[in-house]
């Protein structure tokens, strides 16, 4: 079936604005690893994707996925060890008291279950999130996002204030003692309003922001505050968790932080639907005696099995070394690519997460959003998968599959030269 004829089917059966990458979009079939290959067998490298975390199809998730379909699947209110093991394996992860899991289908799900533990704990219903962030699509959580503001809703926004987001290009807040005045700011309206505040729910490495430039412990002034205003601290790590930063397994303990929820998603089952998060006893302990939630489909025995599959190639490969090995280099690289091509105004990287944030004019920083998209589809175009982020939707998102090895960066790098040749004088 070609491309059109597909794309007329969608339409039709799923309804209009169903997005889709790319202004040619990509009719993937097969993956492997780090690789995806379209209907018509062209091969591209997949530099985007953090849900094949330990790469497309990987044989140790199959097998996991493939064994425990034969045995059994059921609801997760029946006894099974998988979901037992999984949580026992998942919270050795972690420190400082985050011993409790619970595990759902979704990232979005997880975060909606983070912000009822946090009213249940505090008694209170405002929320803190930045104003460039997306943290999930159910009415709840997505009322924390700016971006396409639905035309109807629930009236949810009232519980929900903004703080600017980080931006070390940008904004002068090199220890983070701005962004925790900003969280001040938005606890006291809330405080004022007599909605109360209840959380704060953040990226540890504001990945959806533009993953800006951030030493670490940056968070810990925002912490403090979060903690003498009596509120929880969220940290949601769909993206950035399960090794990626490179240094660390979590994000936050990058950052020298301890949330009160951590949040998990994507990444987790390389692919198979799992999410959940970790917290303390007793904010599981609160949130179980102040709602009856239970999830059919959360902790069972396959999606376990996927679970525990993920850990175990992380351990096994080594591939917390690798994400920092590889972002390393790719910041080397990055780095020579900037003092070749004007129009790149910073380069960032966290771990196996990396990009380029390009700009009309160094002087006046205004964002070369434009220019960002015909890179995007020009290097599709030459069989590399990527986005952009950030809040001007200026700045590359490279965040391949955590396999990806030297000779993928080289082969990235050289076509982003390339790309970058073609479409901008040098410097």
């Amino acid at each position: 079936m070609n491309t059109p004829e597909l794309m007329d089917r969608r339409r039709a059966l799923l309804g209009p604005n169903v997005s889709t990458f790319y202004q040619r979009p990509v009719h993937i079939v097969k993956g492997e690893d780090v690789w995806l290959w379209d209907a018509d067998g062209r091969r591209y490298l997949d530099c985007y994707n953090n849900v094949p975390h330990v790469g497309h199809c990987n044989p140790r998730v199959v097998e996991a996925i493939c064994a425990q379909t034969r045995q059994l699947n059921v609801h997760s209110r029946y006894l099974h060890e998988n979901l037992v093991n999984y949580a026992e394996k998942l919270t050795a992860t972690f420190g400082d008291g985050l011993s409790n899991a619970l595990l759902t289908c979704t990232g979005s799900e997880a975060n909606d279950i983070a912000l009822r533990m946090a009213e249940a704990m505090t008694g209170k219903r405002g929320v803190i999130a930045t104003d460039a962030t997306y943290h999930g699509n159910t009415s709840l959580v997505s009322q924390l996002s700016t971006a396409n503001t639905p035309t109807y809703g629930y009236g949810l926004d009232q519980y929900v204030r903004h703080v600017e987001a980080p931006d070390s290009l940008r904004i002068d807040d090199p220890q983070g003692f701005r962004f925790a005045a900003k969280v001040q700011e938005q606890i006291d309206a809330l405080e004022h309003s007599g909605i109360g505040f209840a959380a704060l729910i953040v990226c540890p490495l504001f990945l959806n922001e533009g993953f800006p430039s951030q030493p670490s412990g940056w968070l810990r002034p925002t912490e403090k505050v979060v903690r003498e205003a009596g509120g929880l601290l969220i940290c949601d790590e769909v993206q950035s968790g399960f090794a990626r930063s490179g240094s660390h397994f979590w994000a936050h303990q990058k950052q020298g932080v301890t949330p009160d929820v951590v949040t998990m998603g994507k990444p987790m089952g390389n692919g198979y639907p799992v999410a959940g998060l970790v917290t303390r006893p007793e904010v599981m302990e609160r949130f179980r005696g102040s709602y009856r939630y239970f999830n059919t489909f959360g902790g069972n025995p396959v999606a376990c099995a996927a679970a525990m599959a993920v850990l175990e190639e992380i351990e096994h490969r080594n591939l917390k070394a690798n994400a920092a090995k590889i972002g390393s280099l790719a910041m080397e690289a990055m780095t020579g690519l900037s003092k070749k091509y004007g129009v790149i105004g910073d380069v960032r990287q966290s771990g196996m997460v990396f990009g380029i944030e390009f700009l009309k004019d160094k002087n006046t920083l205004e964002p070369a959003s434009g220019f960002a998209d015909q890179v995007v589809e020009a290097m599709r175009e030459r069989g590399v998968l990527l986005s952009k982020l950030g809040r001007h939707k200026n700045t590359l998102k490279i965040r391949p599959p955590m396999t990806f090895s030297e000779e993928h960066l080289g082969l990235l790098v050289q076509t982003l030269d390339d790309v970058l040749s073609a479409l901008t004088p040098q410097a």
